[in-house]
């Protein structure tokens, strides 16, 4: 019985498309783990969070009495009561600090946790003031080289502490503190 005129035209199709498809599945490796359907290990184990060396952190009196080194690879920058940008020797502290951060392997996110100290009876102000000091660090950071999608803000408005400052906590400080 002869085939229909489309069969006749695609049965050349079908027999290479199933040669390509044969030739493929014969230069695919399988393993044990694959042929059990279970995934095969990592090659390497996960990248261990960075971790920068005291050493590496600007201290207080290289930076001036704007930033300062905290416990747990925190820094604080200082601001001015109402004022939400950075001095430029906080800036260029903050920028030499995001390139360190990001010439880390695998360093994870950073978050700026940002405060202010008033007004206490305006509450929508006090965030907004704190939005702007998280985004002054967070550009800072940047502008050193740290990608700023790997940076978290935390605007706090005012806080029982009342001070006027932002707080950076690199990857490690994160995943360690309580958080607020």
């Amino acid at each position: 019985m002869p085939l229909p005129p489309f069969s006749r035209r695609g049965a050349p199709l079908l027999g290479a498309a199933l040669a390509l498809a044969l030739a493929s599945a014969a230069a695919w490796p399988c393993g044990a783990a694959e042929a059990d359907g279970a995934p095969s290990p990592p090659a390497e184990a996960p990248p261990a969070p960075a971790l920068l060396s005291p050493d590496s952190r600007p201290s207080g009196d290289e930076a001036g009495a704007a930033f300062e080194a905290l416990a747990e690879g925190r820094w604080r920058i200082r601001f001015a009561a109402g004022r939400e940008d950075l001095s430029e020797a906080a800036a260029g502290r903050v920028g030499e600090l995001g390139r360190r951060i990001a010439e880390a392997a695998n360093a994870g996110r950073v978050t700026v946790e940002a405060q202010s100290s008033g007004p206490e009876a305006d509450v929508s102000a006090a965030r907004r003031l704190s939005l702007g000091r998280a985004l002054a660090v967070k550009a800072a950071l940047a502008s050193g080289g740290l990608a700023p999608t790997r940076i978290d803000l935390r605007p706090l408005g005012r806080t029982p502490e009342a001070v006027d400052a932002a707080d950076i906590l690199p990857p490690a400080a994160r995943r360690t503190t309580g958080g607020r």
